[in-house]
């Protein structure tokens, strides 16, 4: 990690949140938008700015009340993110370090009223893969692979935080995926 992202991560303890970056922000946005780098994957569970980097991310999802948040949402522009594992009792979450999408299903769905805590008051309708075989270490450092599903808002959806956090990764936001957009404003006058 940088000097940057060191300090960024070190600027507050376990239980302080990180400020999220906004798309309707310039410089957030253009951060955003940036592709991701690996992680080292060499001592990951040891790793102190590691580990509070990820203390200090569950903290900023409990407080944002999210599903999932990436390292790039909060200015560090490294490949990890965290999702909740809605198809798992108790809804844990999960730490995806350096993830990778390695397959996926053929077909797609739409998925309703995906958002996310940097787009700002804004909800749409994705397109998403039904289900993804994905790659990541988990915040201990053991590889995991696995296949995730999740083809509607209901019981699980699992595949699609994953997918929508992998995008982060990227710097593909959600708008970018959208079928069609509704903003609360629109949402409430029906």
């Amino acid at each position: 990690m940088t000097s940057n992202e060191k300090s960024l991560i070190n600027s507050g303890s376990a239980d302080t949140p990180f400020r999220v970056l906004q798309t309707d922000n310039q410089k957030d946005s253009l951060f955003l938008r940036k592709k991701s780098i690996d992680l080292d994957a060499k001592n990951i569970a040891t790793n102190k700015d590691l580990q509070l980097l990820i203390d200090r991310l569950q903290m900023t999802l409990a407080v944002e009340s999210g599903v999932g948040i990436a390292a790039p949402q909060v200015g560090i522009g490294r490949n990890l993110f965290l999702f909740l594992r809605i198809d798992q009792k108790g809804m844990p979450v999960q730490v995806a370090i350096n993830p990778r999408i390695v397959g996926h299903s053929t077909e797609t769905f739409l998925f309703e009223r995906d958002g996310c805590l940097s787009v700002p008051e804004l909800s749409g309708t994705t397109n998403r893969y039904t289900w993804v075989d994905v790659e990541y270490y988990d915040d201990n450092g053991t590889l995991i692979k696995e296949r995730l599903s999740g083809g509607s808002r209901g019981a699980d959806f699992t595949g699609v935080i994953f997918q929508h956090e992998y995008d982060h990764l990227q710097g593909i936001l959600f708008t970018d995926r959208l079928a069609t957009a509704v903003s609360p404003e629109v949402q409430k006058e029906d």
